[in-house]
């Protein structure tokens, strides 16, 4: 288990903690987003899905056997069951504090430390879902602060139908020319695998006013070649 964070030369980039500090407590936990909000993190990325009874819920994979043992499907279980689930901690024991977290959850942590909410639409939500979500987080106070991503863009244009001006995302692992258009068209920005990236890529994309987000990026070499090329937010599970 990670010690603390790895520094590299962002230059004018900004970094996305992945899941939270996800490289020292585990992903998409309080503690992962109280371990970015004590840090420099312009952003905390996270993952919401729909309960069986309507609720949303915090957690990347459909289930929950990799982080707690126990074979749960995600939209298939009520959001009760779900909070009830122990979570393991870096070293692979349950800790009885971790727990998956409400959505109302993370919304106040990035809230209380200023941070910028990176939150990935992992269901196939519903208009009335999507509406629902951002109402959630208007009355928080904090829809101002958050990007939503998505790898189905059909759940931004979803969003961008309710608030048309909100920060979008589209999340993919390879890029194109037609990508380009169609972002700029939507008036939407890019998170793409970095490994996708070439300072070219870049170029067009910013020619075309997208800015780019890209992730995972772990390693300093990477997160600094990738600064070079001017990529506007890197999201990582360690690099600060």
């Amino acid at each position: 288990m990670a010690a603390n964070t790895i520094k590299f030369n962002k230059q004018n980039t900004l970094v996305v903690a992945h899941r939270g500090v996800s490289g020292l407590e585990t992903e998409n936990t309080c503690a992962a987003f109280v371990a970015a909000g004590n840090r420099s993190y312009y952003g905390v990325e996270t993952d919401v899905y729909r309960t069986a009874d309507g609720k949303f819920i915090i957690n990347h994979d459909g289930n929950l056997k990799r982080i707690a043992g126990e074979d749960l499907c995600v939209e298939q279980v009520s959001f009760d069951v779900l909070r009830a689930a122990v979570l393991y901690d870096k070293d692979g024991v349950q800790r009885g504090d971790l727990h998956l977290a409400s959505v109302d959850e993370y919304i106040r942590i990035c809230k209380k430390y200023g941070k910028i909410c990176v939150l990935e639409l992992k269901s196939n939500f519903t208009d009335e879902e999507i509406a629902r979500l951002c109402a959630m987080i208007e009355q928080l106070g904090y829809l101002d602060g958050v990007t939503f991503i998505a790898f189905n863009i059909e759940n931004l244009i979803k969003v961008r139908a309710l608030y048309p001006d909100q920060s979008c995302q589209y999340l993919t692992g390879d890029i194109s020319d037609e990508m380009i258009a169609k972002l700029a068209e939507l008036g939407m920005d890019l998170d793409v695998h970095y490994a996708a990236l070439t300072k070219e890529r870049v170029d067009a994309f910013h020619k075309a006013g997208i800015k780019i987000n890209c992730w995972t990026v772990d390693n300093a070499a990477d997160g600094e070649r990738l600064a070079d090329w001017g990529v506007d937010y890197i999201t990582s599970n360690i690099l600060e």
